[in-house]
Formats: C-alpha cells, structure tokens, sequence
C-alpha cells in the first residue's frame, strides 16, 4: 500500500496528463479531493466496481488492465454461484453477507485509515493559514442507505448524511448543496452544480471540499512587483504583473531536462508550493513526457533539494476551472463507476441500481505578494541575468506548480499556469 503522497502525486500527475488532451489553456485541480471522494465512493462498492476504484490506490508497475480485472471477477463470480447452496439457509446467508462485508471493508481499510489520519492532521494546522477539507452526502431522505456506510463514511471522511427532498424538490436540493460547497470555499467556488444537474430520480449527491489560504514564509514586496511580459509561446505575450525577491529557497536543477524546481515555503513550513519551470519557453510541452509521478517526488524530497540564493520572478495570477472528470476518469479505468449495468453499489444501499452520473470538480487559486488562496471542490451525482551566485528562477512562461502537505507529502493542488 502506498502513502497517501505517492498516491496524490500519482494520480494528480496521471489526471494532468489526461486533461491536458483537450485543454491547452490553465489547469488547476485539487488531487488529495478528488482521491477523498474515490474514497468515499470506493467505501460504498463491491465486485469489479471496487477493483477499478483501488487501482487508483495501488501502484503496481504495468498496471493490470481492467479487462484481466473483469476475468478475475468472472472467477470470483463462478464461485460466488457455487456458493449459492450456502445461501439456501436465509439465517446463514446472513452470516456470510455480514463476513463478506467485513472482508470488503478489510481489504482497503488500510486506504481509509490513510485518509483518516490526513483529515485529522489537517485540521490541527495552526492559525498562519486556513485548511479546510469538508465532506458531505446529500441523501434522498425516502431513499434507504446502509447504517454500516454511513458509520463508515462517518469515521474515515467525517461525512456526515444530510436527508434532502430530491424526488419532489430537486432545484432547492441542488441550490442547498451549491450554497454549502459556498460556505466551505469562503465562497470560491459557486454554482458547483449547475442547473438541470439534480433531478427527481438523484439519489444521492457526495460533496468533497478543498480551501486553502496561506502566508508566505517571506512575502513579496508590493513595491517590486512590475509589469512584465509572460510568454504563452515564441510568439504570443500577455502583460501579468510580475512579483519579485531575492532569497533562500529549497532548489534543484534538472540537467536531463533543462528545468528547475523551486520549493516556496508558507509560514512554518507544513505547506510549500513548488515550481517547476522549463528553461525554454516551450519546453514545459516537450518536457512532460519526460516526468514521472516518481521522479516529481524524488526531485522534491529534502534529500535531493538543497537551500539556494535565487533570484524569484512569479507572477501574480488567478486560475479558476470547472471539469466533468466522467470521462477523464472512465479514461483512467474507472468506467464502472458510472456504468449503468456494471456499477455495483451494494455497499451503499441493498437496492439495486445506484450509479455515479456526475463527476464534477470545480477549483480556484490567487497567488498573491501574501501569498495564496485556492478552493476546490468536487461533486458525484452519483531570461534575465542573474547576480553571481544566485539562481535566476522566472517564470515568464509556462510552468507546473503544486502546492503540497509536507508531513504527509500529500498534494492538495495540481496546476499548470501557461495563459495569464
């Protein structure tokens, strides 16, 4: 089993590698909520459902193909149909349901017990910076869940079951839903459900939510900050307003690659956010290929970064995005989830038919001379020269950033700034 850090990294660099098919402009997600509402949806599955979801979570190398998963589920499918002699008895069939859930349960409580411990951490940072990462469930209140989710949901993501009237006002649900992601985004991230998007037949709506509002260990003096030009590509420049200082930073240089990384601190250092920046102006695009989630946290771990004079050059800048990761997410192979014939639900509710139709995520940042606020929030429905000895870092064009939980080495946000 991984820690929740490789996993975060993993799998925000895998969902970078995705979006950034169709999408060319900015990029900005919250990974560590996404991985949450994984989680909580994984709590609630069963079968192949399940055996998609925890790839997410384990990082064997050559990954086995959800189509060997689907074989292996057939196998445990024959032998589920021998076990029907046991079930003739409806007392011992109890038995075995009540053993096979525990079975479930034990199987990834291991990744719960991850995320358990990282909401826990999280709460207790102090007050340089606000943390807040909220999970709701949004319930049809005729709709019968399973106690045994809910106490789950409850221990590992403090979740907690709001009763909702969707099947006779679907529209109010969805504006209650909005108003509450609102409330916990420092009203960041609005209308994270848009019209039409809940209807009379939701049954239930899974809410994770990310905001963060941080300090710079050292803040950048407004009085430096000047107009400058950021270079989308050779040829194309917006005007950004471009922050400056001259300090000590965590640093590493990537021969391989001709890029940097640069490590900026928050105050008391729990949290930093880190540049990667390319020394050409498009080289980010010919780079990426070239990075692996493995080698992200290998050039950012303390071992590898040493403390350097470096001259900072970052702009100023705001990034707010909204995906529907349905089918990024199928892509990744977690088409089950959202099957309407495959789904397997059973964990959640002993009604059949439940699926995932909605996989929403809505995220926001400001980097700032203080230093950075950034919200995400997801919803399942169902060159200049430098001074000698100084390292010259600015980022006059595309780079990727990330902001990280250092204890955990968790990664809270994944972006790529490249259109002011």
């Amino acid at each position: 089993m991984d820690t929740l850090g490789t996993i975060s990294t993993r799998f925000g660099f895998d969902l970078f590698k995705e979006l950034k098919k169709t999408n060319d402009g900015n990029i900005f997600f919250s990974p560590v909520g996404l991985l949450t509402a994984i989680g909580m949806l994984l709590l609630g599955t069963r079968g192949a459902t399940a055996s998609q979801l925890e790839e997410v979570f384990h990082s064997e190398k050559g990954m086995r193909s959800s189509r060997t998963k689907a074989e292996e589920n057939k196998v445990v499918r024959i032998k589920a149909e021998e076990n029907k002699v046991v079930r003739i008895k409806a007392e011992e069939n109890k038995v075995v349901r009540i053993k096979a859930e525990g079975k479930e349960i034990e199987k990834t409580e291991a990744i719960h017990q991850q995320f358990q411990k990282f909401l826990t951490e999280i709460s207790k940072l102090t007050n340089d910076y606000e943390v807040n990462i909220a999970n709701r469930l949004f319930g049809e209140k005729t709709y019968l869940f399973l106690q045994k989710y809910l106490d789950y949901v409850e221990k590992y993501y403090h979740a907690s079951l709001e009763p909702v009237d969707f099947v006779n006002a679907a529209d109010e649900s969805r504006k209650k839903i909005n108003s509450w992601v609102e409330s916990k985004t420092n009203e960041r991230i609005m209308d994270l459900f848009p019209d039409g998007s809940i209807s009379s037949s939701t049954k239930l709506v899974l809410v994770n939510t990310v905001y963060f509002k941080g300090q710079w260990d050292r803040e950048f003096k407004k009085e430096n900050t000047k107009e400058e030009k950021f270079w989308m590509n050779k040829s194309t420049s917006k005007s950004v307003q471009m922050m400056t200082q001259s300090h000590s930073f965590s640093f590493t240089f990537l021969e391989d690659l001709q890029a940097k990384i640069l490590g900026i601190p928050y105050k008391n250092n729990d949290l930093s956010m880190f540049v990667l920046l390319p020394n050409d102006i498009d080289g980010l695009e010919k780079i990426i290929d070239k990075i692996s989630p493995e080698k992200l946290v290998e050039w950012t771990s303390p071992g590898h970064m040493e403390e350097r004079r470096v001259n900072l050059h970052l702009p100023r800048f705001e990034v707010e995005d909204s995906y529907d990761l349905e089918a990024v997410l199928a892509a990744m192979g977690m088409s089950d989830a959202f099957s309407e014939h495959k789904a397997d639900y059973s964990g959640m509710s002993s009604l059949s038919g439940l699926q995932a139709q909605k996989f929403l995520h809505s995220s926001f940042v400001a980097v700032t001379e203080e230093g950075t606020e950034a919200a995400a929030a997801t919803g399942i429905g169902f060159t200049v020269t430098s001074a000698p000895g100084h390292e010259n870092v600015h980022c006059n064009h595309p780079f990727l950033f990330f902001i990280r939980h250092n204890e955990s080495n968790s990664i809270l946000f994944f972006g790529r700034f490249s259109s002011p």
